[in-house]
């Protein structure tokens, strides 16, 4: 039968430590106990004289005098609470704030979802969606037609311009943004040699209407990246021109440590927009991005596009919530159009873990859409994607699309007028 009862191994460790902490409190016992024993060996083994007897005797009374005085009895010796040692502390949890109604993303459900995941799988592709934990990874990648299903009309209203943003030079980042869940390592393994190969049959059997290049940071490698990225977009240009297709190439790139021969590299690489994300306002920028970015050098880095490829639109990414002021943000977007930026979007900075920037707040969809009035209708923007599950990439080819429709609208109707 089962007892409640402590082990006899458990009960002799609990003794030993109430017989140590005891000691410790009350180290004339220890002499008493010693004395006794010492004694009843003088008792088995007497061979002295009376004058030991007498000393051992008088050095009993004294020690018995002294026990009297102490306040300790048997039942406080076994009362006495085992040594335990303290656990260290869990950490602190940071002040999350509850995310508001308005940030629900879709599910991934979708069959051309299935389909570009399946295929990413099985080319060893990293994706950014997958990789820094994108929202809306089931909105973006849900679009277009399923190649099981290429000529449903109903599908493709529902789920619009199929974009995927496709992550090349590995999945570990040599910088450490405190925004940012990419795996981060001095470091990371070196490039495939293949993924030029791998990336445009990719793209070329999902049939995609535009596609977003994207990496991390190789601060490792001589140039950056540069040629390697460079390669990735030529590749993809000619295997889907060959097959008739109609691709828009968009490059979102690092910024190469501010060198720009390797930002004019990948500029001239055929691409149709060239992005580079400025992430914040410039007082946040140190305490958002890793200490070797900056707010300064990424304008550089957009205004240099311009000079190397003057075809080429310019597009760039804030997020908001990080304690940026309204201000700060205004003259963010009067130094981007100084610098001939042509698209800017708008976007919720969300926590991606404990250990990163905590929210700071939760901007509106009202906030958003002011602000995106703000870009196109005052600033000139070309083009402003703005919400709260916006990212540089969202729906990118959608709203592209778009806007060269409108643009298109806009030159007819000016030539009418003429």
């Amino acid at each position: 039968m089962a007892s409640n009862l402590p082990s006899r191994r458990i009960l002799g460790h609990l003794i030993q430590s109430c017989r140590q902490q005891y000691k410790h409190q009350h180290p004339s016992q220890e002499l008493f106990f010693s004395s006794v024993a010492a004694q009843r060996s003088v008792e088995v083994t007497h061979t002295g004289n009376d004058t030991d007897t007498d000393k051992t005797q008088s050095r009993l009374e004294s020690l018995r005098s002294q026990l009297t005085q102490e306040d300790s009895s048997l039942q406080e010796f076994t009362s006495l609470e085992p040594i335990v040692k303290r656990k260290k502390a869990p950490p602190r949890s940071a002040n999350i704030l509850p995310k508001p109604k308005w940030l629900k993303a879709a599910p991934a459900t979708s069959p051309k979802y299935q389909e570009l995941r399946t295929t990413v799988r099985s080319l060893g592709l990293a994706t950014v969606c997958e990789e820094a934990k994108c929202p809306n990874i089931g909105d973006c990648w849900g679009g277009g037609h399923s190649k099981n299903n290429p000529n449903s009309p109903d599908e493709a209203e529902h789920f619009g311009t199929a974009t995927a943003t496709i992550m090349i030079m590995g999945d570990t980042c040599t910088r450490g943004c405190s925004f940012c869940a990419v795996k981060t390592s001095r470091k990371p393994p070196p490039l495939d040699a293949e993924e030029p190969n791998k990336v445009a049959e990719a793209v070329s059997e999902w049939g995609l209407d535009y596609v977003v290049l994207t990496s991390v940071d190789r601060d490792d490698l001589k140039d950056q990246g540069s040629d390697h990225f460079r390669k990735v977009v030529e590749r993809l240009k000619k295997v889907n021109t060959s097959k008739g297709q109609n691709l828009i190439v968009e490059a979102l790139t690092p910024d190469f440590c501010g060198d720009l021969d390797l930002v004019a590299n990948v500029a001239m690489s055929g691409l149709d927009v060239y992005a580079h994300n400025i992430e914040t306002v410039e007082r946040l920028t140190p305490r958002v991005r890793d200490r070797r970015a900056g707010y300064t050098q990424s304008l550089n880095v957009l205004a240099h596009v311009k000079t190397a490829n003057p075809n080429a639109l310019t597009k760039t990414s804030i997020m908001l919530g990080l304690g940026e002021t309204d201000d700060e943000i205004q003259t963010t977007l009067e130094d981007l159009r100084k610098n001939d930026v042509d698209v800017v979007t708008f976007g919720q900075y969300l926590q991606p873990s404990r250990r990163h920037l905590p929210v700071k707040e939760y901007v509106t969809p009202e906030k958003f859409e002011e602000w995106r009035v703000v870009a196109e209708e005052e600033l000139g923007f070309k083009y402003c994607a703005s919400g709260p599950l916006v990212r540089s990439s969202y729906k990118a080819g959608e709203f592209f699309l778009k806007n060269m429709v409108r643009e298109k609208e806009r030159e007819r109707m000016e030539a009418q007028a003429v």
